[in-house]
């Protein structure tokens, strides 16, 4: 009887879970066939005529790439996104198998450093870099903001494989030195491959934070054609008027890159990152 009983517990909370996380997209993609009236005075109603309402949509589709260059945008949050993630990836690998696998004297003050790297929020940092910006020449350039994400998420990368590859046994190190290999072979041949799940679990905090950060976008990047997802979602706001529809259409754009970097990686994430936790 009390297993009757759970299971239908479970399975309402299963069910409200799924309406919860499912119905935004609902009405989001609802929304992007819709004109301002209908998404401000019907946006839960079903539309009086589909015909009408596939013209609306293909018209908001159409502003939104037209006018907001969606597509633009999400070809550039998804490049910058991806070269932040592989940097982030590569550098703090390589950190943290100094600092799990290596003996110095400097090694706790090296690692308490990078810790505080967590600590600092990343916008207290927008004038200097403003500054360096400007006189590196990296405003309207995508290495520029790719260095600038990758140099905040890089403390946390840091603290996730360094606690992931503390957890690996040694033994597996002195197997493969007596085997024959170097630093370099041991690293990407051996701890690299059984470091999936943290990987994983790296790549989708980077990439989610590179494809929506705004503030650094709307301060280094002028060039509509360079313009980002989050910067590109400015265009439809006017003095005294806003387009929803586009925007709603900007939004269903911009989330299947998300989608797809999420579908692939998923079954990673949680395994990962419980195991940075646990292990570090």
């Amino acid at each position: 009887m009390k297993t009757k009983i759970s299971k239908v517990f479970v399975y309402i909370f299963a069910f409200f879970w799924v309406f919860m996380t499912g119905f935004p997209l609902v009405l989001t993609i609802m929304s992007s066939f819709r004109d301002n009236a209908g998404i401000l005075l019907g946006m839960l109603s079903l539309p009086e005529s589909w015909a009408s309402a596939w013209e609306q949509g293909v018209g908001n589709y159409t502003a939104a790439v037209t006018h907001g260059h969606m597509g633009w945008a999400v070809m550039n949050s998804t490049l910058i996104s991806l070269g932040t993630t592989v940097v982030v990836i590569v550098v703090a690998m390589l950190t943290a198998y100094v600092l799990a696998r290596k003996k110095f004297r400097l090694r706790g003050i090296l690692y308490s450093v990078f810790m505080l790297g967590v600590m600092v929020p990343i916008h207290v940092a927008i004038i200097p870099i403003s500054g360096l910006a400007s006189t590196l020449g990296g405003r309207d350039t995508y290495w520029f903001l790719i260095l600038v994400y990758a140099a905040f998420n890089m403390s946390q990368a840091i603290f996730l494989f360094t606690g992931y590859l503390l957890g690996i046994d040694k033994e597996m190190d002195e197997a493969a030195i007596i085997d024959g290999c170097n630093d370099r072979q041991l690293l990407w041949r051996v701890l690299f491959p059984l470091s999936k799940p943290i990987i994983s679990t790296v790549a989708i905090i980077t990439f989610v934070f590179g494809y929506g950060e705004l503030i650094f976008a709307m301060i280094l990047i002028r060039e509509s054609r360079m313009f980002t997802v989050a910067r590109a979602m400015l265009a439809f706001r006017g003095g005294y008027h806003e387009l929803l529809g586009p925007q709603f259409a900007g939004i269903v754009m911009a989330v299947i890159p998300m989608i797809i970097i999420y579908i692939i990686f998923h079954e990673r994430i949680q395994g990962g990152m419980l195991a940075g936790a646990v292990k570090g």
